[in-house]
């Protein structure tokens, strides 16, 4: 499918610093049959040789589930950890400012190619060395941060956002995350053990007039940075975003809203289809002075949130903390009571239907 570019990308971004700042363009390619049995010698019925048995009846098919995801000719676990692909860090650059409460980074691998994955997926990532048991490290998987194309627009890397893990211990010991730190620590050049992809529960909708509310904490935004480059930076053949794109991003400080230069250019881009609210928990509050949340944030939204969640096309992602469900269940339930309707089975029936997708650690 070719595709392109469009957008004047922000001068961190991957693709500008590749090009010298400029934009980017690219070319990418996206009855059972039983033998008869013979009757066997001492059976007591008369059987005629002559005439042929009416065969049984055929079961009824099975309905075949048709997804409305973007899952045609998805690629899972080509790579598995006994042999990964290995890949060469191009880009490693910090995302968060300052006096952010610990670091973000953003991240570019090459794959040649070798590695196709979709909007959505994840990767996994084996550090180098060996843990206290003299064994390779575990694997680490990571929400994809590009879209199918890459930050370079040739298919040919991709991307991931990743916290640096350090924390004190109950002993008082600093402890640093093995892999995280590992990927934050790369060098331009190094090379990068990768396994996948995996996962299906974050592919996008196939309908390009869908309501996609996108829900993200930290570095929970990855995939949506990987939907919302599809539907506003690149250009392809056979798909063009025509519904509405709504994106909640929570974070502790605004040193800490990841891309939020390409967010706002996205608006200026989309217009009336691209709706964006941060909340920024330290430093914002909401009327009752509570500390802006994610969940906070979605409160003020609550009726029209649960006026488009009663339509057959709209589509909820959440990615990041494990706690931040909770929070949307409890705006949620009294809502869905007004209209005499139990949230919790609701949401059950959204699930089925594929749209309530949820990524969360």
């Amino acid at each position: 499918m070719p595709a392109q570019l469009t957008a004047a990308l922000p001068s961190y971004s991957p693709a500008a610093k590749a090009a010298g700042g400029s934009s980017a363009s690219c070319t990418a390619s996206h009855f059972l049959s039983y033998p008869t049995r013979r009757l066997r010698n001492g059976v007591r019925a008369q059987v005629s040789t002559t005439e042929t048995a009416e065969p049984a009846p055929a079961a009824p098919a099975k309905p075949v589930k048709i997804s409305k995801k973007q899952d045609e000719g998805v690629v899972t676990n080509k790579y598995r950890p006994k042999e990964p692909y290995v890949g060469r860090c191009l880009l490693n650059t910090r995302l968060t400012g300052d006096n952010a409460p610990g670091e973000t980074w953003h991240m570019v691998f090459s794959t040649e190619g070798e590695v196709p994955y979709r909007e959505g997926q994840s990767i996994g990532v084996i550090a180098d060395g060996e843990d206290k048991n003299g064994k390779p490290h575990k694997l680490r998987l990571y929400s994809i941060a590009s879209s199918a194309l890459g930050d370079f627009g040739d298919s040919k890397t991709v991307s991931l956002c990743v916290k640096r893990l350090v924390y004190t211990n109950d002993a008082g010991e600093v402890v640093k995350g093995v892999c995280s730190n590992f990927l934050c620590d790369l060098k331009p050049g190094s090379e990068v053990k990768i396994t996948g992809p995996v996962g299906k529960e974050m592919l996008m909708p196939k309908d390009p007039n869908a309501t996609i509310i996108m829900l993200a904490t930290g570095t929970g935004i990855a995939p949506f940075r990987s939907f919302l480059w599809k539907m506003f930076f690149e250009q392809h053949e056979d798909y063009k975003f025509n519904g509405l794109a709504w994106l909640f991003l929570g974070v502790p400080t605004s040193d800490t809203l990841l891309y939020k230069e390409e967010f706002e250019k996205m608006v200026e881009i989309g217009g009336e289809n691209f709706r964006l609210d941060f909340a920024v928990s330290r430093e914002q509050t909401n009327a009752a002075g509570e500390k802006m949340y994610i969940q906070t944030r979605m409160a003020e939204y609550k009726e029209e949130l649960w006026e488009l969640l009663k339509k057959d096309n709209t589509y909820v992602y959440m990615c990041g903390l494990k706690g931040m469900e909770k929070g949307i269940d409890d705006i949620m339930v009294d809502l869905a009571a007004k209209d005499g309707i139990d949230w919790i089975d609701y949401k059950k029936q959204l699930k089925k239907a594929e749209q309530w997708n949820v990524e969360v650690y």
